[in-house]
Parts: structure tokens; C-alpha cells; sequence
């Protein structure tokens, strides 16, 4: 089964780093310690594991806030295995990488050997065949740990979705397995330079070329721009449509295979460099410029013109769903660290958790962190349940992305003067929780859509 590739890949990865991986599933007195699940204890050391002394055998729990009732044992198998690479792998370095807006090379390549990459591409592509609550649960840990390293996968699986949903026979042939791996890494684009929230804008344009398209435009805000090696973009292909058509009925979807670099990648299709930004470093965040860039036919997703935009719209959909779980992941991250620092922080004589403004803000963090959690696990469920999940993702959405902005503040405060120190971690999150307001839509625009929802479901009768 999957999950037994992606335990083993990860207690390769164990090995090689060092740690004993020792793992026990037992019915008797330890379940009444750890649960049913299959718990992992991580020991420095070399070598493969075996069972321990009860009496030994501790579980690095995750906490209770943002835990998910009714898993499979496969999937607290691959969320444990995850949450350990977490706290091994991505917390230990964040810090150094971002300062240095260093791209996570090695950490893209655990979750490589992991199967990350490949979480929700079918076994018969060589993925893992997961849903998108595990998905969503996976994105919320590794955004725990550092945000950057969640929109790599981000970007990715959106592109890997449109192509799983949508694809041709052969385009799922060529591509997934491949993206199952890591070995193609998947970017996108919507926006253009001054079109912001409003697609219907979009100048970019295909021409039919004999059995091909020539592209012609400017795209804005790829995330893995530069690093990925497949790029979805949304242009316009008027020509194809009929004239009284809808502005979104000439859109279509092209996915163009490239090699990873920056400059003229290939003829006609330039990657001008990164943009620099406040946050969300280490990946990178790049413009694309089309200048009379052939393509053959089949690089149309489909292979149908003018069904681009809700291509695009169904991806971002899941999109939402991750921006809510990269939210709750960061939210967290900021509860952990103020929780932690208030109980170490002595003013007056007491720690500061002890003075009554600080445990209110203390207990309003972590009613925040839940609230965020529980809507993010209902929308991927109702994805998951096939229904359409609109609402569900752009009420997530909206208020994980609201509520960790709160969240990281109030920690901000509750660290004073530190927390503007780049020794601390709290100061990086304070500049990623930005990004989270305005990704996969900004907070009006989905206000706009859960208005909308509630109006089709509420429309009054008689």
C-alpha cells in the first residue's frame, strides 16, 4: 500500500540523518498512553530500531489545539511522519534560510523521498492516492514549521490538480508521474501586471500557428517561477470563441514544460529574475514574459480551448483550502512560541503568563487557532465529499488568513522588544502572515464570494 512507501521512504531518511525510528502498534497498555495510532520515537544513533522498554518510550505529541477526529491510521501515519520531519528538518533551518533567502534545496528533497510531492496523484501515476484532507492537514504542519516550504508544494499541487482534473489521457500519462516525484515541480499564473483580483482583464494572448499557438504577454506572481519546471498560465485565445461569448469563455489554460533557471529559458519565454519581497522568502516569486513563444497543440490543457478559467477557478478552489491550512499551520507556530515565552518571561516577580492581560491574550490565540482548524478540515471534507465547497474554502480562507494575522500579532506583543530581533523566530512569521491575507484571492474578494453563495442559498421565496 502507499502509506508503507512513505513510511519507509521516511525511515531512510531517518537513518541517514542519524536517528533511530522505532515504531510499535500495540493493542495493550502503551495504546492507553499514545493511542491506537502508530506512535515513532525519534533517538539520536544509528541503525534500525526495535521496541524499547515501555517504561522508555515517549511520543513528541503533537498539541491539543488543531487536532482532526475520525483519521485512518494511514493518515496519522503520514501525519506523524511529517510532524517529525518538521521538527527535524525544516524548524532547525528556517531561520538561516530565510534571513538568507536561500531556496530549501535539501528540505525539498526529503519531501521528495518522502512522497510529498506526489500526496494526492493517484497510485496509478506513482502517487499516493491521499485526499485533500490529508493534504490540507500535511500543508498546515509544514507551514508550522516555515511557510516558503508550503508554497513550493502549493503551487505544485494546484498545477498537478488542473492536470488530474482536466487533463488529457496523455497529458496525465506525461506529466504525472513525473509531478508524483518531485522530479517536475508545477507553477501558475493568473494575474498581469495592473489586472490584480480582476482576470477578465488579462492582455496575454494565443494565436493559432498551424498545429501549435504562438503566446504573446506578461504574467505576474509565480510562485516557483524560476525553480519549477511546469508552468500553467491563463491567456486569452479570442480568435477561437464566438463573438458573443463571455470574456471568460476566450480564456484558456496552457501548460508549458520548461527548464528551471532564470533568463530566456527557452525561446521566446523569458523569467526576468526574482521579485524581491518582505516575506515569504527562500521561494521564489517571478514574473514571465511570452514574446512570440511557440507551443505545440497539445500543450493546451484538455485540448479544448475557452475552458481556462474554470480550469484555473477549480484549482485555486483546492488552492484556498491550502492558503486556510498554510494559515493554521503559522497561526500555531506563533501560539507555540508566545505560550512558550510567557511561561519564561519574568516581570513583577511572576512569569508574564501569570498577569491577567497576558493569559486572556494567551486564551483568545488559541480559541483562534481551533476555530481556524476546524473550518479548514470542513472545507477539505466537503471537497472531498465531491460537493462544491465554494463557501466552505472562501469562509476558510477568509478567516484562517484574519485570525493568524491576529494570532502572530498578539504573539508579536507578547515577546515586547524581542520579537523585533531577527534572533527570534516570531519576527519572520510577523512578516509572512501578510502574504496569507491577500494568496489565492484577498480577503474581499472572498467576502464577495461567500456573500454571493449565501445569496443563491438564501434567495428569498414567493
Amino acid at each position: 500500500m502507499a502509506f508503507h512507501q512513505f513510511g519507509t521512504r521516511h525511515a531512510e531518511h531517518c537513518a541517514r540523518s542519524g536517528v533511530l525510528l522505532v515504531g510499535f502498534r500495540r493493542p495493550d497498555a502503551a495504546a492507553n498512553h499514545f493511542g491506537t495510532q502508530p506512535t515513532y520515537l525519534l533517538l539520536p544513533g544509528e541503525g534500525a530500531g526495535g521496541i524499547l522498554p515501555e517504561e522508555t518510550l515517549w511520543r513528541h505529541d503533537m498539541a491539543r489545539l488543531a487536532q482532526t477526529d475520525g483519521l485512518t491510521e494511514v493518515q496519522q501515519e503520514i501525519l506523524s511522519a511529517v510532524h517529525e520531519f518538521v521538527e527535524n528538518e525544516i524548524i532547525p533551518q528556517a531561520q538561516h534560510l530565510e534571513h538568507n533567502d536561500e531556496y530549501p534545496t535539501e528540505i525539498v528533497e526529503g519531501m521528495k523521498e518522502m512522497g510529498i510531492f506526489g500526496l494526492m496523484i493517484p497510485e496509478e501515476y506513482g502517487g499516493l492516492g491521499e485526499s485533500l484532507l490529508t493534504y490540507a492537514l500535511c500543508v498546515e504542519e509544514i507551514a508550522r514549521g516555515w511557510m516558503s516550504v508550503s508554497g513550493i508544494i502549493n503551487t505544485h499541487f494546484i498545477v498537478a490538480y488542473m492536470v488530474m482534473q482536466h487533463g488529457t489521457d496523455a497529458q496525465k500519462k506525461d506529466w504525472l508521474p513525473r509531478m508524483a516525484t518531485g522530479d517536475l515541480r508545477g507553477s501558475f499564473s493568473m494575474s498581469e501586471p495592473g489586472c490584480g483580483s480582476d482576470v477578465s482583464a488579462i492582455q496575454s494572448k494565443a494565436v493559432r500557428d498551424g498545429d501549435g499557438y504562438v503566446l504573446n504577454g506578461q504574467k505576474m506572481w509565480l510562485t516557483n517561477g524560476g525553480s519549477s519546471s511546469l508552468c500553467a498560465v491563463l491567456v486569452r485565445t479570442d480568435a477561437e470563441a464566438d463573438d458573443g461569448a463571455s470574456v471568460y469563455k476566450k480564456m484558456s489554460t496552457f501548460l508549458i514544460e520548461k527548464p528551471a533557471g532564470f533568463g530566456e529559458v527557452l525561446p521566446g519565454l523569458t523569467i526576468p529574475g526574482k521579485i524581491e519581497k518582505m516575506g515569504y522568502k527562500g521561494v521564489d516569486t517571478t514574473e514571465l514574459v511570452m514574446t512570440d513563444f511557440h507551443l505545440p497543440a497539445d500543450a493546451l490543457l484538455g485540448g479544448e480551448p475557452g475552458k481556462g478559467f474554470y480550469q484555473m477557478m477549480d484549482g485555486v478552489e483546492v488552492g484556498r483550502v491550502n492558503v486556510a491550512a498554510r494559515a493554521c499551520g503559522l497561526a500555531n507556530r506563533a501560539f507555540e512560541l508566545g505560550v512558550d515565552y510567557a511561561q519564561q518571561r519574568v516581570t513583577f516577580g511572576k512569569p508574564i503568563a501569570e498577569h491577567q492581560a497576558v493569559a486572556f491574550r494567551l486564551a483568545e490565540m488559541a480559541t483562534k487557532v481551533e476555530a481556524a482548524h476546524l473550518m479548514m478540515v470542513r472545507a477539505a471534507r466537503t471537497k472531498d465529499s465531491g460537493a462544491r465547497n465554494d463557501l466552505e474554502a472562501g469562509m476558510a480562507k477568509y478567516l484562517a488568513s484574519e485570525y493568524c494575522k491576529e494570532v502572530v500579532e498578539d504573539s508579536f506583543r507578547i515577546h515586547g522588544g524581542y520579537g523585533y530581533s531577527k534572533e527570534y523566530e516570531i519576527e519572520r512569521l510577523y512578516r509572512e502572515a501578510p502574504m496569507l491575507m491577500i494568496g489565492e484571492g484577498t480577503a474581499d474578494i472572498q467576502r464577495m464570494i461567500i456573500a454571493r453563495r449565501l445569496l443563491e442559498e438564501y434567495k428569498l421565496r414567493g
